[in-house]
């Protein structure tokens, strides 16, 4: 019979099968062991891989967006996506910026509005990293809590044979010369020698672990003990209260609405869909989520910078007074600042922009009153040079249209291309002047396309007074009166008025957002600062012992770091000597 190769014998070739000794390396172990080995024929055709399938392919894939890493990194590319929402205005919360953008940017706007950069929180890209990130904590959160669950219900492990391999090992030998006089036994070989029996040394360990926190449990001679799980509630916790507030933040968004009004010094707001000059509802927000009530705003104020000769006219502080009436006839007058916004209504009120309103009085070439209103300009730079406009479709015998210019302190540049042009240095009305380029013609109006209150479209339309005239723009200071070229009216500049630009939002769910959010602090915390950790105690009887002497053993174990083992170890062991009386003699350190 031919002998036959032993199925565990080591493939003693090397890998290029040269025929050569492995186990000639002196890096090799003596007792390493390669595996089932190749045959050549099979190394020349590759690396033979498993094949995963279509379904082991989905089970990767929802492993890898389930797992904590990946959560945490949707949830910084989600910090991340939000940023353009607070660099460019956003259609919800600010139209009228974006439209202004639209104007300062006409060569970028289009690129950015394909991107859906100005509906940021709403656009695709964000919207699939928010449901993403939804997923992927579910995913890890699920699974998780299943075996937290289970691990809560589990006994302690075993005590291990060999303690001394453990953190924070020390042994104390309790003999009659290590006893001072501390509890003992009341009965057996061991009271006989004065000692603590090792049944009353372990069931005293026993209740000092569990007044610690620890849960115990008893095997033979030893305890074994553990705590710490709270770290891991507190871990769950955390993720359970993100989810949350995703969850709040997205139903709550479709129940909240937003709008916009802006608002002069002595005109009343209130707050029903048709006083917004702009509103956008919610997915399910309705009318009827519109508490009555209403807002006059008594008087706006702001206080510049007058002693710093380098930040000389910055604004360091905005104030509005306004008086607050609900449908109760209850009445308050409160002040609303910047970060400052009135509650009222189930609605949070901001104060986001200011300007100037001119308030003028225009007469027709007939003489009569065509026109009579506080009109809104626009600032355009930080010493708010302003701009609007003024549609007067009621005048006769043509309709007059006006693109107003407003300095609030105005002076005459002295040089360069604008010499003799006038610009505002300082934000305040100190030196207030209207400069009005006058147009007639037709405004449009009755053509049924919408148009904006702060544009006037000139096509069709003749200029009577500016550039383009016989005739200079008209300039004006508050309290003045011009007449127009070619009789077609007068003008009276009758003063200036302070205007605000409110947002009034509306979220029912800012109160779950703000409770998931302290709960998730909350299990932060606990997740850091609770130390997972195993103890245990083991009295171990010294074989022919006269007297009954035995030794004590601690030892402990973390599941992670915990730089304060040893000391917890070390004063477990000195309570539970002290309990037992026995002075503290360690060995085994």
């Amino acid at each position: 019979m031919s002998p036959q190769s032993d199925p565990d014998e080591v493939d003693r070739t090397d890998d290029a099968g040269t025929g050569a000794d492995r186990t000639s390396d002196p890096q090799r172990p003596s007792d390493h062991v390669d595996g089932t080995p190749v045959a050549a024929s099979d190394r020349a055709d590759g690396i033979t891989q498993p094949k995963l399938g279509v379904v082991g392919c989905l089970r990767f894939a929802w492993r890898q967006l389930t797992s904590m890493r990946t959560a945490l990194f949707l949830l910084m590319l989600l910090a991340l996506a939000a940023i353009p929402g607070s660099l460019v205005p956003q259609r919800q919360a600010d139209p009228n910026g974006v439209v202004q953008y639209k104007n300062d940017h006409p060569a970028l706007f289009p690129v950015l509005d394909k991107l859906q950069v100005f509906d940021t929180y709403t656009s695709v890209w964000f919207s699939a990293i928010y449901l993403l990130l939804f997923v992927s904590l579910i995913g890890c959160i699920v699974p998780r809590t299943r075996h937290h669950w289970q691990a809560l219900r589990t006994r302690p492990p075993r005590t291990p044979a060999r303690l001394g391999r453990l953190a924070g090992f020390r042994s104390v030998a309790v003999t009659p010369e290590t006893v001072t006089g501390g509890a003992t036994a009341t009965g057996g070989s061991d009271a006989t020698a004065g000692l603590p029996s090792v049944d009353h040394a372990v069931t005293t360990a026993m209740t000092q672990l569990k007044k610690a926190g620890y849960r115990v449990e008893r095997f033979g001679d030893s305890v074994s003990a553990e705590r710490g799980y709270l770290r891991e509630t507190g871990n769950l916790v955390f993720h359970g209260a993100l989810v949350g507030v995703l969850v709040a933040v997205g139903l709550g968004g479709g129940f909240s609405y937003t709008g916009q009004r802006l608002l002069v010094e002595g005109q009343t707001f209130t707050n029903v869909i048709g006083a917004y000059d702009s509103f956008n509802p919610g997915r399910w927000s309705s009318q009827a989520d519109l508490q009555g009530y209403n807002l006059t705003l008594d008087d706006f104020t702001t206080k510049y910078e007058e002693r710093n000769l380098d930040a000389l006219g910055q604004a360091t502080d905005y104030s509005a007074t306004v008086t607050a009436r609900t449908r109760d006839g209850a009445e308050k007058t409160s002040r609303l600042g910047v970060n400052e916004p009135l509650a009222i209504g189930g609605t949070n009120v901001y104060l986001l922009g200011n300007g100037y309103a001119m308030q003028v009085t225009v007469r027709d070439g007939e003489g009569d009153v065509a026109f009579k209103d506080v009109v809104p300009f626009l600032p355009e730079d930080a010493n708010y040079t302003s701009t609007g406009v003024i549609k007067v479709p009621d005048a006769v015998p043509d309709q007059l249209g006006m693109i107003g210019f407003f300095y609030p302190t105005a002076v005459k540049q002295a040089s360069g291309a604008n010499a003799g042009a006038f610009a505002s240095s300082y934000p305040d009305t100190e030196n207030p002047v209207l400069s009005l380029q006058v147009y007639t013609g037709d405004l449009g109006l009755d053509d049924g396309v919408p148009q904006s209150v702060y544009q006037l479209s000139t096509k069709g339309m003749q200029q009577i007074a500016g550039r383009q005239s016989p005739d200079p723009s008209i300039t004006m200071k508050p309290g003045q009166t011009k007449q127009l070229p070619d009789g077609a009216g007068s003008i009276t500049f009758d003063g200036v008025k302070r205007y605000v630009s409110l947002d009034v939002h509306h979220d029912p769910s800012q109160g779950w957002v703000a409770a998931f959010a302290i709960l998730s602090v909350l299990g932060l915390l606990t997740s850091l600062f609770v130390p997972r950790r195993r103890v245990w105690v083991k009295a171990v009887r010294r074989s022919g012992a006269e007297h009954g002497e035995y030794d004590l053993e601690y030892a402990g174990l973390a599941r992670g770091e915990d730089p304060n083992l040893e000391r917890a170890v070390a004063d477990i062991a000195r309570r539970h000597m002290s309990d037992l009386g026995v002075r503290i003699e360690v060995r085994g350190e």
